[in-house]
């Protein structure tokens, strides 16, 4: 019986058998990561750089951005590196450390989509005590609150985790290291105590989920009551696109967490992962930019900034060598 002090590395599920479909999803992977990072930098540059969207609506989405670029560059990189060399190892340490900063992260993002409702919660039915009470210091310590929260969550459990002998072998059924599959391995009654927490930890989500119907509740109710058909529509354009964000965070992660074990299957669980842990990052930018007139002006100055920029240098370079010769 091997313990969890003699496991040196883990082996993480391959996403196919042949080494020329483990190119393809290299290929696709980096396209992924490719899209997630130009995506997630526009809004993070434009964000900081354009006077005009410093509001705390924006802030917030600046650190969902960068909460975003974490979360992709946790899983992928490695998973990408794997189907290159065709090989399925992954160090004891990287494993924590993904574990870790997954769950980190997504526990993050998740109590700063529940702060991002309450901010417009307060923009659509309290607009006279927005500024009161979404001052500058009231967001960064409500941002802070959630990096924190994350913080300590994902210490606790990952401490908790590693803390458990494993004897179930080390082929882990997931394309990276997440903690139910590493429960899995463990062959003592003490996971019992990570199942705890584990349930704590869902019960603390549900209290967010609740607030979040909650405060969208008494959003929709004041829309409703709004008498012009273009406030209906401003306010709608506010709140649809973090309502899509939270929408798809949820249901791929309750379903994938919850679904009945005669629906699981290794493929359907590998194309699950992938739909809430790698599709989210890249899809978010394109919903909260989709229909926001003022961040697709952003970037559009960004990027018309940055290639006058570029021509201008070019140009000079140009005219530089004609001098020269």
């Amino acid at each position: 019986m091997s313990n969890s002090s003699s496991i040196t590395h883990f082996l993480l599920l391959p996403f196919a058998d042949t080494q020329e479909l483990q190119l393809w999803h290299f290929w696709l992977f980096l396209g992924i990561s490719l899209a997630a990072l130009l995506g997630n930098g526009l809004i993070i540059t434009s964000t900081a750089c354009d006077q005009r969207l410093h509001t705390p609506r924006y802030f917030f989405l600046l650190n969902l951005s960068l909460l975003d670029l974490g979360c992709i560059s946790t899983m992928v990189p490695k998973s990408m590196v794997n189907s290159l060399w065709d090989t399925r190892d992954i160090s004891y340490t990287a494993c924590a450390a993904q574990i870790f900063f997954f769950s980190f992260l997504f526990s993050s993002e998740y109590s700063l989509l529940t702060i991002m409702s309450y901010d417009r919660y307060v923009a659509i039915c309290k607009p006279l005590h927005y500024g009161s009470l979404l001052g500058s210091r009231a967001c960064v310590h409500m941002a802070a609150a959630a990096w924190g929260t994350g913080f300590l969550y994902a210490l606790l459990h990952t401490a908790n985790t590693f803390s458990l002998p494993l004897c179930g072998g080390n082929a882990v059924e997931q394309f990276f290291c997440e903690i139910p599959h590493i429960l899995k391995l463990s062959c003592s009654h003490s996971y019992l105590r990570e199942v705890g927490l584990l349930v704590l930890s869902c019960l603390l989500a549900l209290g967010c989920f609740v607030f979040i119907v909650g405060s969208y509740v008494q959003i929709f109710r004041a829309v409703l009551s709004v008498p012009s058909e273009q406030g209906r529509h401003k306010a709608f354009s506010m709140c649809l696109p973090h309502l899509a964000v939270v929408s798809l965070f949820v249901s791929t992660g309750t379903f994938v967490y919850l679904k009945p074990s005669s629906f699981s299957s290794p493929s359907l669980d590998l194309v699950l992962s992938v739909l809430y842990s790698v599709v989210p990052p890249v899809v978010n930018p394109l919903i909260y930019s989709l229909r926001n007139q003022e961040l697709k002006d952003a970037v559009r100055k960004l990027v018309t900034g940055c290639v006058s920029a570029a021509i201008h240098c070019l140009l000079s370079s140009a005219k530089g060598s004609q001098c020269r010769s």
